[in-house]
Parts: C-alpha cells; sequence; structure tokens
C-alpha cells in the first residue's frame, strides 16, 4: 500500500473517532425532558423533596414535572422543564411589551436566558445552541426571586447536558 494512502486512511479514521468522540454525540436527548434532570438534582435546589418526575401523557415527554406531596406541598407544588423550539424563546421576548409582563435578561445560562414574570409567577427561558426550554417553579409560598434562583440552577444543570 503506498503510504499516501496509508496515511489518508489513518488521517481518515481519526476523523471518524474525533466526531463520534464530541460532546454533541453524547448530548442528552432533546425530546425527553425527564432525561434532563433527576429527582435528586431537582430535589436538592428546591427547598423540599419532590417525586419523580412524570410526563403529562405517556407519548408526549417534552414536558416533565417534579411535584411535592403533603405538607411540602404548600411551599413548592411542582417544578416544570418544558422543551421548546426555537420560536417559543423569541415568542416570550415579545410578550415584555404587554402589561404586567416583566422580562428581565439572565447571564450565565446557556447561549441566552431570560426571567419572564407575571404577577408572582415567574419562567427562566433559556436558548442553547438550537435547543429552546423553561423551567418554573410553581410556588404561592417562595418570593419571585427564590423561585428565580432555584429555576437557573436547575436550567444551568439542563444547558450543560445540551
Amino acid at each position: 500500500m503506498n503510504s499516501n494512502y496509508l496515511r489518508i486512511f489513518i488521517f481518515g479514521i481519526f476523523c471518524v473517532v474525533l466526531v463520534c468522540s464530541s460532546r454533541a454525540t453524547f448530548a442528552a436527548p432533546t425530546d425527553d425532558a425527564c432525561s434532563l434532570l433527576t429527582q435528586a438534582q431537582v430535589s436538592a435546589a428546591s427547598p423540599v423533596s419532590v417525586g419523580p418526575g412524570t410526563y403529562v401523557t405517556p407519548t408526549f415527554k417534552r414536558t416533565c414535572t417534579w411535584s411535592t406531596s403533603g405538607d411540602d406541598a404548600k411551599t413548592v407544588a411542582a417544578i416544570t422543564l418544558l422543551l421548546e423550539d426555537a420560536t417559543a424563546f423569541d415568542a416570550g421576548k415579545r410578550l415584555g411589551a404587554a402589561k404586567n409582563v416583566v422580562i428581565t435578561a439572565v447571564s450565565g445560562v446557556g447561549d441566552d436566558a431570560y426571567y419572564l414574570a407575571i404577577a408572582s409567577q415567574v419562567g427562566l427561558i433559556v436558548k442553547k445552541g438550537s435547543v429552546t426550554f423553561k423551567v418554573t417553579v410553581y410556588a404561592g409560598a417562595l418570593s419571585l426571586e427564590k423561585k428565580e434562583a432555584i429555576e437557573k440552577t436547575l436550567a444551568q444543570l439542563v444547558a450543560s447536558k445540551l
């Protein structure tokens, strides 16, 4: 075998190995929200323990909900992760022009992120590459700032897997 062909063959094998070992190859699936956070991670970020993540329906896996029970439900009712398409990110930003909607930029999460707050409810919407997701803490007993802190912690975990 000619040494030039051998070099090209070895270079080709190197490229295949490089591509197969890249971070994108091992990235978490972006159509299964419950695969992006564990029950332990959500409980650690929250002031209360949550149950295992559940889907809205068995076939729709782009939303995962971690619920609480008993007295914990008085503090935090549920935490959700919703995987969205890129248009949802831009649509949420446009809501900032509406009355009673507050958009606040967030740094340190994904490629771009913002809190979308309406009255006492807030959600953190994040764009990472071609994926958009929203983390929301449903908790009447927590301040807006505490909800935002929990959402940011969880969003950073999700973004690190994408």
